[in-house]
């Protein structure tokens, strides 16, 4: 019988964790940890990503805020928003929210943002320090998938690791963090070129799968006793249900969980965990700001 890697409840047992840890701080004199976020126009997702994060930053103490501009805003004024963020010394860390609108250069924009301030791990110089190994931000859902597997007691060293997806943002970067020192896997990265991809998947140990497909993962590739995080969240229409939708993942978990020894659930898994990345990651920012301990 599979066990899951509860997401939702991990967060809540964290967020109480930085909670303490806040209240601490503010007993000693000190000002809150305060997480700023950039998002143009009115995309959907970025809306509830943006309001799950506010949320969050205020149930553990933080001072959050949001800056909106509207999509018609120029990539110029843009970059002199971010300069004011990376020249304000009371705010320790800060997002810009993706995607943009395609007028605008969203690497431009990322290489803008002070690395110091910079807690999506987004910018070349921390992308630079997480594959030397060097003390970095780094990117939330990968930061989240190994926090999961940490909290969990996921044995991974020695394991096999298969990564199904190289983006910049989750495949290439949770990579390279499990094949490090502490998690010691041996990893393989597969993408949409891979050829024989069932018969690598199945010899995975931990399967992570961020391909962006919609229950792309089917049982035919899953190891019995596998651990299998699935990142993937897509939007599908379900008329019976009040929301019109049902939010599935990229394995097919009707399939896969009874194969699986752990399995992150969709909607509930590594979703939870981004936004925590996000808050640990701020108040590491905090207290270099202010250089504390």
């Amino acid at each position: 019988m599979f066990q899951l890697l509860d997401g939702k409840a991990l967060s809540t047992q964290i967020k109480e964790e930085i909670a303490t840890e806040v209240r601490h701080l503010m007993a000693e004199g000190h000002r809150t940890p305060h997480l700023a976020a950039v998002i143009v126009g009115n995309d959907g997702a970025s809306q509830t990503y943006v309001a799950n994060k506010e949320k969050s930053s205020h149930e553990v103490g933080y001072t959050s805020s949001v800056y909106r501009y509207p999509e018609c805003t120029t990539e110029k004024e843009l970059l002199e928003s971010i300069h004011f963020l990376n020249n304000d010394p009371e705010i320790d860390g800060f997002i810009v929210q993706l995607p943009l609108p395609k007028h605008i250069n969203e690497q431009h924009v990322i290489d803008a943002i002070s690395p110091d301030k910079d807690v999506d791990g987004f910018t070349a110089i921390n992308v630079g320090r997480m594959v030397l190994g060097e003390e970095a931000f780094v990117p939330a859902t990968p930061m989240g998938i190994c926090t999961l597997l940490k909290r969990y007691g996921i044995e991974t060293a020695g394991k096999h690791c298969v990564v199904i997806g190289r983006s910049n943002i989750v495949g290439t970067p949770v990579a390279n963090l499990l094949s490090r020192k502490g998690y010691d896997c041996t990893v393989t990265l597969c993408h949409s070129r891979t050829q024989n991809l069932a018969e690598i998947t199945r010899t995975a140990d931990i399967l992570v799968v961020a391909i962006g497909k919609p229950e792309f993962v089917t049982a035919d590739m899953v190891k019995p006793g596998a651990v299998v995080i699935d990142v993937g969240i897509h939007r599908i229409p379900d008329e019976s249900r009040k929301s019109g939708y049902r939010i599935i993942g990229d394995v097919k978990h009707s399939e896969v969980d009874n194969l699986c020894s752990w399995v992150t659930p969709v909607p509930g898994g590594v979703g939870p965990l981004t936004i925590i990345s996000l808050l640990e990651n701020t108040m590491k920012a905090y207290k270099r700001n202010l250089n504390l301990k």
